[in-house]
C-alpha cells in the first residue's frame, strides 16, 4: 500500500508556498493587479501546478484572507471570561500591537480589502466575525455592569482597540516618518496604549 504521507507533505508545502507568495504579490499589486503567473513565479511553481491546488486567483485570495482573518481573530477569542477583566483587555491590546509588528503586510492587505468594499469577505464579516464580536461585547458588558470595567459601549471599545493598534501596521510609513529614525513605533505605542486603556477601563 502506498504511504500517503509524502503526498500530504508535498501538498502542505506547496499550499504554504503559494499562500506566502500570494501575500507578497497581493500586498504589492492588490487583488486587481495581481496575476496567477506572478504568484506562481513567486512560489517557484508552474501555473498549471498552482491551478492544481487553487482553481483561480480569487480562490487563492480567499484562502489567504481566511487564514489572515483566523490569525487576526485569535487574540479576541483568547479573552478569558474567568480572568481579570482589565488584564484580559490589556492582554488583547498587547497581542494586537505585536501583530502590528509581525503581521504588518497581512494587516494592510486586510485593510485594503475592507476599504475596497469587502466584496470577497462580506459573508465572513457579517457572519463569524460579527458573532465573535457580539460574544465578546456581551462578556465586556457583563464586566461593566458588575463594576469591573468602566462603562462604555463594548462594540465601540473593540473598534477603538482595532483602530489604534492596527494603525501601527496600516500606516507604518507615516508613523515612522513622523517619529523619525531610531524610534520604535510599536514599542512606544505599547507604552501609550497600555496607559490609555488602563485609565479608560479602570472603574
Amino acid at each position: 500500500m502506498t504511504d500517503p504521507a509524502p503526498q500530504s507533505r508535498i501538498r502542505k508545502r506547496n499550499t504554504q508556498a503559494i499562500l506566502a507568495a500570494a501575500l507578497d504579490v497581493f500586498s504589492a499589486q492588490g487583488f486587481r493587479g495581481a496575476t496567477l503567473d506572478q504568484i506562481a513565479a513567486a512560489a517557484d511553481l508552474s501555473k498549471p501546478n498552482l491551478l492544481y491546488y487553487f482553481p483561480s486567483k480569487e480562490a487563492v485570495y480567499l484562502a489567504l484572507l481566511g487564514s489572515l482573518l483566523e490569525d487576526w481573530l485569535q487574540p479576541l477569542r483568547a479573552i478569558d471570561p474567568e480572568g481579570d477583566p482589565i488584564e484580559e483587555m490589556l492582554s488583547y491590546i498587547r497581542a494586537k500591537l505585536r501583530m502590528s509588528r509581525s503581521h504588518a503586510r497581512e494587516s494592510r492587505l486586510f485593510a485594503g480589502e475592507v476599504l475596497g468594499g469587502a466584496d470577497h469577505i462580506r459573508s465572513v464579516l457579517e457572519g463569524p466575525l460579527r458573532d465573535l464580536v457580539d460574544e465578546k461585547a456581551a462578556l465586556i458588558r457583563v464586566w461593566m455592569e458588575a463594576g469591573r470595567l468602566a462603562p462604555s459601549d463594548p462594540h465601540h471599545l473593540i473598534f477603538s482597540i482595532w483602530a489604534l493598534t492596527q494603525h501601527y501596521a496600516d500606516f507604518a510609513p507615516q508613523v515612522q516618518a513622523v517619529l523619525g529614525p531610531g524610534r520604535d513605533p510599536v514599542a512606544e505605542g505599547q507604552c501609550f496604549t497600555e496607559t490609555l486603556f488602563r485609565r479608560m477601563l479602570t472603574p
